[in-house]
């Protein structure tokens, strides 16, 4: 099911816009590994599948699997078919079961993908990643490939409902290799330095500046200089 969605989706993305695929050779052929990438539009999520060899496994909100009617069913049928699983997004005990799963699926020697910006963009930058993926990375001893999405957010820009016409590019850069540890010798400055490196790495894909705070505070320091100014 997830092909068939992917190479439909892939399809009808040729349709409304080019997609070009650079670095594919740097994505392991085998294993568990984490596809981490810049965060820009709504469609990120759409040009990863469509231009990886191997599935990957997505976090979604868990709004999207527990709406009600054929709507509900049908937003969590669609999720579940493309690779996505729940993640509630109020922190604590809750946010921790998605890690878990993410784990069993690198575990398993399947691809995790994930944005460590922790949402979109606001204006275009790069933003301050979250440490997550690294501890996983760390935990599971997986490769982390930086991966920078190019051109998603001119294609689709906030607010906009369906992508328009242009060029998206999606690179894959060089796989970060990562020594397993075990989880009680895993130090804060451990996860917080292989973050930094990540991001590093994307920026000098993505040619983005990089904006040394998280895009959460980046989205509430915008609004409040737009309520500011009204």
């Amino acid at each position: 099911m997830y092909w068939f969605f992917v190479k439909t989706l892939g399809r009808l993305a040729q349709m409304r816009f080019h997609v070009d695929a650079v670095g594919v050779d740097n994505i392991p052929r085998t294993g568990g590994a984490i596809i981490a990438a810049n965060h820009l539009s709504v469609i990120d999520d759409g040009v990863i599948p469509i231009t990886c060899p191997r599935m990957v496994h997505f976090m979604g909100k868990a709004e999207y699997f527990t709406g009600k009617g054929f709507k509900g069913w049908f937003k969590k049928w669609w999720f579940t078919s493309v690779g996505v699983f729940p993640v509630d997004r109020s922190g604590g005990s809750k946010s921790a079961g998605a890690m878990d799963t993410a784990r069993k699926i690198l575990e398993d020697g399947k691809l995790f993908g994930i944005h460590p910006e922790g949402t979109r963009s606001p204006d275009g930058k790069l933003y301050k990643g979250h440490t997550g993926f690294a501890r996983l990375a760390l935990e599971t001893g997986c490769p982390i490939v930086p991966t920078a999405l190019i051109g998603t957010r001119e294609v689709q820009k906030p607010g906009q409902n369906l992508p328009g016409k242009g060029q998206v590019t999606c690179v894959y850069g060089e796989p970060i290799q990562v020594q397993k540890k075990d989880t009680a010798d895993i130090t804060h400055d451990d996860i917080r330095n292989l973050t930094d490196e990540l991001m590093r790495r994307i920026q000098k894909l993505s040619g983005q500046e990089y904006v040394d705070i998280y895009a959460q505070e980046a989205k509430k320091l915008i609004a409040e200089k737009a309520e500011s100014n009204e």
